[in-house]
């Protein structure tokens, strides 16, 4: 949903769309998503972390995997999250 939420146009989410078909979608458990609901309540004012990011985290804390992001100051609040940029930029 956040890979879709980037897209600017209808073009790139179409592309988006193609590229993504053959991953599978793994859903968080309730368990997680309480837990998900409390960080996020713990931490959005104060270490403005979005409901999606929550949502990511705990998938990947649930499916004890790393989360790939150039994105880790946003996951920084939550120590047990291993986070990973995925390549060196250019």
């Amino acid at each position: 949903m956040e890979l879709v939420q980037g897209c600017r146009t209808k073009s790139e989410q179409d592309k988006l769309q193609k590229q993504i078909a053959h991953f599978q979608v793994a859903w968080p458990s309730s368990a997680f998503c309480d837990a998900a609901l409390a960080a996020f309540s713990q931490l959005h004012l104060s270490h403005n972390i979005g409901l999606l990011d929550s949502l990511i985290a705990f998938t990947a804390l649930e499916l004890d995997k790393p989360l790939h992001t150039f994105n880790k100051k946003h996951y920084a609040a939550i120590s047990a999250l291993k986070v990973v940029q995925p390549y060196p930029r250019v």
